[in-house]
């Protein structure tokens, strides 16, 4: 066996850092648009299809984001260049509204003074029993019970009860 190393194809870059920094900006923009646009939110909690999802998609994105890159510094300068363009949204959705509305999803009504909204429900690809258990978990008995139920852009409940 073998047990040589190229040193230097393992601590410095093996292909052109503009490359790995295009590639992970196309690739991040990408996975962005696609969480925040097509998968659908759940109410409150992760599924094993999500978190299956979620493995599936880091697994198949590395592939495009990496390349052939193998070297420790390519590594390193792609998941800087992740977490830059995270910090940067995180920054432009809290300095302007017009682009957290647009980063961030907004919360959706889906009870109003006792009334399921089902539009918004629908919508949101809620079934009843989920929004039952969600206020039943925030300990209020009933519907009739409730003012306002929010879908929140975290994929929490938050409940305001009647007075």
């Amino acid at each position: 066996m073998d047990f040589s190393v190229d040193w230097r194809e393992a601590l410095f870059f093996t292909m052109s850092p503009l490359e790995i920094i295009v590639r992970g900006t196309v690739m991040y923009w990408s996975l962005f648009l696609l969480f925040r646009f097509v998968v659908r939110r759940d109410i409150g909690s992760m599924g094993i299809a999500d978190l299956l999802l979620i493995v599936i998609v880091a697994d198949a994105a590395q592939n495009g984001m990496a390349g052939k890159g193998e070297g420790v510094a390519d590594a390193v300068l792609l998941v800087v260049t992740l977490i830059i363009w995270n910090r940067l949204i995180d920054f432009l959705a809290y300095k302007y509204p017009s682009f957290q509305r647009f980063a961030e999803a907004r919360k959706v009504l889906l009870v109003r003074d006792g009334v399921k909204l089902h539009e918004n429900m629908r919508r949101e690809n809620i079934t009843d029993e989920e929004l039952e258990a969600k206020y039943r978990q925030q300990g209020v008995e009933s519907i009739d019970s409730v003012k306002a139920l929010y879908l929140e852009a975290d994929g929490k409940v938050s409940v305001i009860k009647k007075e």
